[in-house]
């Protein structure tokens, strides 16, 4: 194994574990654990919120679990076919996952300052998907790659999420609604701001080539 490929791993490994997470909610009563205790009994009763939830982790973890796959090089060539057929579940999976948490945004544990950060995310994961799905069908494949990769680190919001909060709230101490809307933007504007790098060093790197 080369040591360049040693990072992966751990990326994978979370991106494998929070990917098969809302499994969980199919299989264990939640309704009094996790997210759900924020949550007012009036708003786990309505059918409509409860759909687009259901919507929103089942899509958006199958995309974490499957995205993560497409950026290896080797895959890519030896499974072609197979690389597209992922990529359009992956693409489809986002596209019903952030429309769903754009709507869930509305009803976010924090109040308005959660429901922007939330918002915001679901709006420019939507637009960096959408931007991937088109930049492929014209084969503009440099701006393909740039997009999915601003695309996944927007995805990894969900594992981001799930590695602040305890740190804020356990070593932290903080409440959990302060942490919360902390949170609520600290989840995905680092990885974006990440996502921004690599792609400027990708860049660098074919001009220098």
């Amino acid at each position: 194994m080369k040591l360049k490929n040693l990072p992966w791993i751990p990326f994978a490994l979370f991106a494998i574990a929070i990917g098969l997470y809302p499994l969980i909610y199919y299989f264990v009563d939640m309704h009094n654990k996790g997210l759900f205790q924020s949550k007012p009994a009036e708003l786990l009763r309505n059918p409509i919120w409860h759909t687009v939830f259901y919507l929103h982790i089942s899509f958006g973890g199958l995309a974490l679990l499957i995205g993560w796959t497409q950026f290896s090089k080797k895959l890519r060539g030896r499974y072609l076919r197979v690389h597209r057929l992922v990529g359009k579940i992956y693409v489809l999976s986002v596209f019903i996952s952030s429309c769903a948490g754009l709507y869930i945004a509305l009803f976010a544990s924090g109040g308005i300052i959660c429901s922007l950060g939330f918002g915001a995310l679901a709006l420019l994961w939507l637009y960096t998907d959408v931007m991937a799905y088109t930049s492929i069908r014209k084969l503009r494949i440099s701006e393909h790659e740039a997009w999915m990769i601003r695309n996944y680190a927007l995805a990894f919001a969900a594992v981001t999420l799930r590695i602040w909060l305890p740190l804020t709230t356990g070593l932290g101490h903080m409440e959990f609604v302060t942490s919360y809307r902390i949170i609520s933007w600290l989840c995905w504007v680092p990885n974006l701001i990440i996502a921004e790098l690599v792609i400027r060093r990708k860049n660098s790197q074919l001009t220098l080539a």
